[in-house]
């Protein structure tokens, strides 16, 4: 599935350049060159992020709401298992848990991963315009995002078919996940050299490959680091998930006290990390001398920097899947009443499940972030090409700006609560239409028995 959706996401945008290029670019009397397609790519982008938004909505609200409905009228009125085949919402759980942390984690990969693309070929096309690069360079230039990620599927896949081999039934199932991802950032190393030297290099400015490489190498640093500071603030094996259960030991207060507090904290190495990226790829861009003032070479290096952090989008969503997919084992093992050492096995496959859910969200917020300047650079680009006036910073101290990052701010919040409330009446409803279906059931087995 994870391969799936980034080739429908290349192919995509790619049959859509094709489209605007026979349309608008191929006949004498055109006005646009090939390097002005891109400006009109920004519609396929916004309706991918409208689609990932009601996907990871719908699909959130209604996950949560059935976990919670299952497990207020299983668990605490009706005092029986989790996923006990006498619940009936125990199936919605299962199936939440496909729609909420499949589905919409891959509707969010794929609207990120478009973003990027689009962005990254508008950059590159005012870059190549900027520097009045010959039709042939601007070319590859134009393409170098969706050849990357035609690689990442390559290499994804090779890491993925090297997961596995021999274990035991107490080891780690996160170990044999980090050795695949290990052998998958390992090849995109070699295929984002190869591709940047054949790709990348100006003629006219010898070594901006090899530049332009560093900024890739920088992106994928900065994932592998989200990957491991996110594993260890939610993984069982490190310290902050045991101070979580030392807490839980004396009551829900402590136990909520010291889990928002790992929560807070787990942010600070992911936000430096990003920060310290685009720094760096912003200068090793600007340093290669493309352009005038290096201001959108430097642009085109941040980008180049989220693609390397997107270069193993495939391997990290299907280990986002896997999590589900363990948790909807434990539940089949405990509706259909197999041995305890079964239920041990699928609940272990189930806590690492848990981490690589967790993952996907840090590795999809940091990538997400990285794209944020470079999405920013390519709206200053477009406007100034629709404008033509130029547009090259934003002033925070006009009024209007400050105020619109205020209202900025304030709708997350807003949306979040919104959120929260559509699931909290909906787990209402999920359990009055639950108890019924369990009181039915007790009375049932009663007079059968």
């Amino acid at each position: 599935s994870a391969v799936l959706n980034l080739t429908l996401c290349i192919l995509g945008v790619t049959f859509l350049y094709s489209i605007l290029h026979v349309t608008f670019a191929s006949t004498p009397s055109s006005t646009l060159s090939s390097s002005d397609i891109p400006m009109l790519l920004v519609g396929y982008g916004f309706g991918a992020s409208f689609v990932a938004l009601f996907m990871q909505l719908g699909g959130g609200i209604y996950t949560k709401a059935a976990d919670v409905g299952a497990d207020l009228v299983g668990k605490i009125e009706q005092s029986i298992p989790e996923d006990d085949p006498r619940n009936p919402a125990t199936i919605a759980d299962l199936v939440g848990d496909m729609v909420g942390d499949c589905v919409g984690s891959s509707a969010d990969v794929f609207e990120s991963v478009a973003a990027e693309i689009i962005g990254a070929m508008i950059l590159g096309s005012t870059l190549s315009n900027e520097a009045n690069m010959p039709e042939e360079v601007a070319t590859k230039f134009l393409f170098f995002p969706l050849i990357v990620h035609a690689m990442d599927i390559i290499v994804s896949s090779i890491g993925i078919a090297f997961v596995g081999g021999q274990s035991t039934a107490d080891s780690n199932p996160m170990i044999q996940l980090q050795k695949g991802y290990r052998v998958a950032l390992g090849l995109s190393v070699v295929g984002f050299y190869i591709i940047t030297w054949w790709l990348l290099e100006d003629p006219e400015n010898p070594g901006s490959a090899f530049k332009f490489f560093g900024c890739g190498i920088t992106g994928m640093v900065c994932a592998y680091i989200i990957v491991l500071s996110t594993q260890y603030y939610t993984d069982y094996d490190y310290r902050p998930v045991q101070s979580i259960a030392e807490a839980s030991t004396t009551g829900h207060g402590t136990n909520i006290i010291v889990g928002i507090s790992v929560g807070m904290k787990a942010t600070f190495i992911p936000t430096i990390t990003v920060a310290i990226a685009v720094l760096t790829a912003y200068h090793l861009g600007a340093s290669t001398g493309i352009g005038e003032d290096g201001r959108n070479a430097g642009l085109f290096g941040t980008a180049v920097a989220t693609m390397g952090m997107l270069s193993n989008a495939v391997y990290i969503l299907s280990m986002n899947n896997y999590g589900p997919i363990a948790d909807n084992a434990g539940g089949i093992a405990e509706m259909s009443m197999q041995p305890e050492h079964v239920r041990d096995v699928t609940d272990r496959l189930d806590a690492a499940g848990n981490v690589t859910k967790a993952v996907t969200k840090g590795y999809s917020i940091g990538s997400a972030s990285m794209a944020c300047f470079l999405l920013f650079g390519a709206f200053m680009d477009e406007f100034s090409e629709f404008a033509g006036v130029p547009f090259k910073s934003v002033d925070i101290a006009t009024p209007e700006v400050l105020i619109g990052g205020l209202i900025g701010s304030m709708i997350i919040f807003f949306f979040t609560g919104l959120a929260i409330s559509a699931v909290g009446r909906t787990a209402h409803e999920v359990r009055n239409n639950v108890f019924g279906g369990v009181f039915y059931l007790e009375q049932r087995n009663m007079l059968v028995e």
